[in-house]
């Protein structure tokens, strides 16, 4: 992703909204939009924001894990499907 080449004013913003919708649902290239020559803002189609919270959301729960096992909290595999198979006896 060329972050560079989809950098655009806030005045093109606000003038070619709609065209902007268009772009970035075909492209799902995020579109920077800067405000006195600095970038302020990441505007992106709905569905790639989706994708996004999703990888953040997993990323989170495999950092927890992370921290969990250098934390000492955890159980072997054999012990768990064990329990596991002592819970489908009758």
């Amino acid at each position: 992703m060329k972050l560079h080449t989809h950098i655009k004013p806030i005045s093109y913003l606000k003038s070619h909204a709609a065209q902007i919708v268009s772009e970035l649902t075909a492209s799902r290239e995020p579109m920077i939009i800067t405000q006195n020559g600095e970038a302020t803002l990441a505007v992106m189609d709905i569905r790639s924001f989706q994708e996004h919270e999703e990888t953040l959301a997993l990323l989170k729960v495999l950092a927890l894990g992370q921290r969990d096992i250098e934390q000492g909290r955890f159980r072997d595999a054999d012990d768990v499907l064990a329990s596991i198979e002592h819970l489908d006896q009758p």
